[in-house]
């Protein structure tokens, strides 16, 4: 069985190229840096070389200094005249003769003609060309070391100018490697504080059907007749239903952080009325249908309720009803209240009021607010007209939902 070839990921080519950017761009600075140098080298040669135009003079002027001397004899006479014409024949031996003879009037050819004339005025003519030659290659030979020394003052500042880009480009590389570091370990902790956040809520709101099951379970063992214990044991089945559903590892992030509800209609009026107790007095209508995640808006009453219970001795009073056609539900405790300045705060994780009845931890307001905006709502806290709290949780239409299956009827406790 063959198979299929894996491509890098696009990321991991982007990273690829730019981390071999410095080295491209040193690599293509350099060549450009150094080409006019090179330039000057393939098409100027390796420098200028005028011995050959001074020995042409040298040899003219050897030749007519023998022509003036007595004492020379007619075959050295010869000899140098030979000498001079074969230097005037090989123009091989010329560096850029051509370049040299065209930026004036000067030949070596002329050098020729008049050696061949055999006469004073044609040695004298021979002689004049041949030093205005060896003046124009001295000429072109300062200028040629102008040239290389320009060309390669520039490659030397080309060259610094390369490695001060590189080493630039170089930091902020670097520095760019270092941000996305830092952004990736920042990722990470809000990643790890995250998952914490959704461990301590999962546990904080485990502990109430944690609470119920263990004393349905203890009190189910003195039950004395059968309908108690049937009562006990739906009180079991559902605080184990509730732990299964506050305890999903594998949605921890659907239940407490990005949450995503489970709708369906629901009677309110059912939900609140669990909550009567000696303690919590209920005033709800006969039937109230609204589209809720039952499993959700059970957990926010649990915390208000538990909240209020806390904060005061005296008796709970939980209302539901539907003022302009929206679920409104309120939680009116008698105790001391709440400052404006901490009400501003009790929604922050881990922030409690000053005066509590109990222990806590902060959590339950927090993520009843995250519950109520889920369904479109809200919580407020208010003053209570002759003292105490008022809690305020109100519902309208739930933003994250999932097509909820069908959930069994919630049996009274």
């Amino acid at each position: 069985m063959t198979t299929r070839p894996t491509w890098p990921r696009p990321e991991v080519l982007r990273e690829l190229l730019l981390a071999l950017l410095p080295l491209l761009a040193t690599v293509t600075l350099l060549a450009l840096a150094t080409q006019p140098a090179y330039d000057a080298l393939l098409h100027r040669g390796k420098g200028l070389k005028p011995y050959a135009y001074q020995g042409l003079v040298q040899d003219l002027l050897l030749y007519r200094a023998d022509l003036l001397d007595p004492a020379v004899t007619p075959e050295q006479r010869a000899a140098s005249y030979d000498r001079a014409l074969s230097s005037a024949i090989n123009r091989e031996q010329y560096a850029f003769l051509a370049s040299i003879e065209a930026s004036d009037d000067f030949r070596l050819l002329n050098v020729q003609r008049g050696l061949e004339r055999r006469t004073p005025e044609g040695l004298q003519r021979a002689v004049k060309e041949a030093i205005g030659l060896n003046n124009l290659v001295r000429d072109y030979s300062t200028a040629q070391s102008a040239a290389y020394e320009k060309a390669f003052t520039e490659m030397r500042g080309a060259l610094i100018g390369s490695a001060i880009f590189s080493g630039l480009l170089s930091l902020v590389l670097i520095l760019r490697s270092l941000l996305l570091w830092r952004a990736e370990q920042r990722r990470a902790q809000q990643r790890e504080e995250r998952q914490r956040e959704a461990l301590n809520l999962a546990s904080h709101e485990m502990r109430r059907p944690l609470q119920s099951l263990l004393l349905a379970a203890d009190a189910l063992r003195a039950a004395p007749n059968e309908a108690l214990r049937q009562r006990l044991l739906a009180q079991i089945e559902d605080s184990a239903a509730q732990l299964a559903s506050r305890a999903d590892l594998t949605r921890l992030n659907d239940l407490y952080l990005d949450v995503t509800l489970r709708v369906q209609p629901v009677d309110l009026t059912e939900l609140v009325r669990r909550f009567s107790s000696s303690r919590v007095h209920v005033t709800a209508p006969g039937h109230l249908l609204w589209p809720v995640d039952a499993n959700r808006v059970r957990q926010m009453l649990e915390n208000l309720v538990e909240n209020a219970v806390k904060y005061t001795q005296g008796t709970v009073e939980l209302t539901l009803d539907a003022p302009g056609g929206q679920p409104r539900v309120q939680v009116r405790d008698h105790g001391p209240g709440m400052s404006d300045e901490l009400r501003g705060r009790v929604f922050l994780p881990y922030e409690r009021g000053p005066q509590s009845l109990g222990p806590g931890s902060g959590l339950g307001l927090p993520l009843v607010r995250r519950y109520a905006q889920a369904h479109g709502g809200d919580v407020m806290l208010t003053h209570a007209p002759g003292g105490g709290l008022l809690i305020t949780l109100t519902f309208g239409q739930a933003v994250t939902q999932l097509v909820a299956p069908p959930v069994r009827k919630l049996t009274p406790g």
